[in-house]
């Protein structure tokens, strides 16, 4: 008989706890109120920090030939620096309505349509000064002949607006290619454009590559003013080709005064 007293207690107890584990658990399980969820939302809010960051994000909507169609980036600044997903940059150039025309300073084939783009806030520059000559750079100025960094402290943005007519100097100077043919029968000077055109493999390359050569004799001299520092940018041509280019020109001794761009 008092066995069966205690084990009636002991059930009774046991019952007693469970409903009390029940309650609390009703307690802990019941739903927050208006007023509740609303702090609870004010303390998550509160504990994210406010960074205030410049940059917006666009999508690319198509990529070919070197340039990429943005949708987004809505404040993004001519001449500005953006960066895609893989890594490659670019400069915004065309600002329209519903997108953003980008050159690709890279290899396009590594932007694919649906990728990220993000603005940099900064307008495109490079490095420029005399620790430029000797180097082979890429279309930012970075070096990629592996001889290490730039000593270069100065930058300046690729695009500048042009001097105008009155400010710009005359071309009253002129410049010796080393060529017979040319300085002869069409002479060039100092700060003018010439176009070299024909068809391929005509021998357009070899008369710049020859041109800058022959400035080697101008470099020997004293006189800062009669020097002619040259670049060389190959725009599409194989890395082979470019090696080349350099090989040439360092064995000649022309690379002290030259820079090779490939684009």
């Amino acid at each position: 008989m008092l066995s069966k007293l205690v084990q009636r207690a002991n059930n009774q107890s046991m019952l007693n706890h469970g409903a009390r584990a029940f309650r609390t658990s009703a307690v802990v399980n019941k739903k927050p109120s208006i007023g509740d969820a609303v702090t609870i939302l004010q303390e998550k809010v509160s504990n994210i920090s406010q960074v205030n960051d410049l940059k917006e994000f666009g999508t690319v909507i198509s990529i070919g030939d070197g340039i990429a169609r943005v949708f987004g980036l809505m404040k993004v600044q001519a001449g500005e620096m953006v960066e895609f997903s893989s890594g490659v940059k670019g400069m915004a150039l065309n600002l329209e309505t519903d997108n953003v025309g980008i050159v690709v300073l890279g290899n396009d084939r590594e932007i694919q349509e649906g990728d990220i783009v993000k603005r940099t806030g900064s307008i495109v520059d490079v490095p420029i000064g005399e620790g430029m000559l000797g180097r082979v750079v890429d279309a930012l100025g970075n070096p990629i002949d592996g001889e290490g960094p730039i000593n270069s402290d100065e930058k300046q943005r690729v695009e500048l607006k042009a001097p105008g007519i009155i400010p710009r100097k005359s071309v009253h100077e002129p410049m010796q290619t080393g060529l017979k043919s040319v300085d002869s029968l069409v002479p060039i000077g100092r700060g003018q454009r010439e176009l070299i055109i024909g068809d391929r493999q005509t021998g357009k390359t070899a008369i710049a590559i020859d041109t800058i050569i022959n400035q080697k004799a101008v470099h020997e001299s004293d006189d800062e003013t009669k020097k002619l520092y040259c670049i060389y940018v190959a725009v599409g041509q194989k890395r082979s080709t470019v090696a080349n280019i350099v090989k040439t020109l360092k064995d000649y001794d022309a690379m002290k005064y030259a820079v090779v761009v490939a684009a």
